[in-house]
């Protein structure tokens, strides 16, 4: 990785220029419909300069204030994982020729260069368990298309959110590994270093001149502080052996009186990847799709199995999403699934928090 360069924040459209120049569409934050999301993007104006996040259980508030910087907010409702793992998609396509005989063709994944600009470390961690689920053993074709296409550009989080606890899942707030690219915002610019051979061509490009050693410490103590900022946190990394020994806890039924059973944590979580898979016919009968679309386990038919719904109500599949993430995942995976952005504590309609529900059932206090 490179020391850290200076990048002045009036020379920041440089950056967008270079990425062109390398071949890359950037992907980045931007205001939509009053949240933060990460959409195409041609030219710095359009990044969300001087915007803050409001957030807590079941709330999320955009507020303008007269300070300079473009990634004064923690996260949206978005992480990378849309542009890997595509929401809904056609895998093949069958069609009966004129003879009777069924013909199949793998669709090909549509993937480009894309820079994506303004990721965060709690992100770059989720991706990495993304990779692992799609990528390991049998690559998944569509998701190592998009996948090999990506250029990362991580900012190192110096504003957390409310409902943030990177920090105590280790996940944040600086991005350590898992991205071509990052900086550090200052007042006055931005500190910029490279981790690949990709992002070294970009700097190439850029208008960069030595940090300062005070600028090193400035930027360094945001990040620190960032961390200390959040009060947030799950009672341990390791929770399979206490959720698995507490299935008939008392509190999976009262959590589950006030779930909705929405699917909205699953849909905002960076490393959920259930889906379902069907067959789409054509009016004319003669040529289907399989799709693979976004699936929740908070549905019922996520556990439709020959004509029986295994988890028929809200307190077994809330149940299986909390000892899934937080504890299964060390079978699969080696660490949790939980990453702690927050999300599903900001999107979750009437604000559960995931953090004081796994506490509760591991003993522990609500935080």
């Amino acid at each position: 990785m490179s020391s850290p360069a200076y990048l002045p924040r009036e020379s920041f459209g440089a950056l967008f220029d270079a990425l062109r120049a390398e071949g890359y569409r950037c992907i980045g934050p931007t205001v939509r419909e009053g949240a933060i999301v990460y959409e195409p993007i041609e030219a710095v104006d359009e990044l969300p300069r001087a915007v803050r996040d409001e957030q807590a259980p079941g709330r999320y508030r955009l507020t303008h204030d007269g300070h300079t910087r473009y990634f004064a907010w923690a996260n949206g409702p978005q992480a990378l994982k849309p542009r890997v793992f595509a929401p809904r998609e056609v895998l093949w396509r069958a069609r009966r020729g004129t003879d009777g005989a069924l013909g199949f063709e793998a669709a090909a994944p549509e993937a480009e260069p894309l820079a994506v600009l303004g990721v965060r470390a709690c992100d770059l961690a989720a991706l990495a368990l993304q990779d692992r689920h799609f990528l390991d053993g049998v690559a998944d074709p569509a998701y190592a298309a998009r996948r090999g296409q990506l250029f990362l550009i991580a900012v190192h989080c110096t504003h957390p959110a409310e409902t943030c606890f990177c920090a105590s899942t280790g996940d944040g707030p600086r991005a350590e590994t898992g991205f071509d690219m990052a900086l550090s915002e200052l007042d006055e610019g931005f500190l910029v270093e490279a981790a690949s051979a990709r992002a070294e061509a970009v700097m190439q490009r850029l208008p960069l001149t030595d940090a300062s050693d005070e600028q090193h410490r400035r930027a360094a103590d945001e990040v620190d502080a960032a961390a200390r900022a959040q009060h947030r946190a799950l009672p341990s990394r390791d929770l399979r052996g206490v959720l698995f020994d507490n299935l008939e806890h008392p509190r999976w039924q009262e959590v589950a009186a006030r779930c909705l059973s929405c699917g909205n944590c699953t849909s905002v979580c960076p490393t959920c990847f259930c889906n379902n898979q069907q067959e789409q016919g054509t009016l004319e009968l003669a040529a289907s799709e399989h799709v693979r679309e976004w699936d929740s386990c908070f549905s019922a038919q996520h556990s439709y199995i020959h004509g029986i719904v295994i988890r028929t109500d809200t307190r077994a599949r809330y149940r299986q999403w909390l000892t899934h993430k937080l504890g299964g995942w060390h079978d699969q995976f080696g660490r949790s699934g939980c990453v702690g952005c927050g999300r599903c504590i900001t999107w979750c309609p009437v604000g559960i928090d995931i953090t004081e529900e796994a506490a509760a059932i591991a003993g522990g206090e609500g935080r």
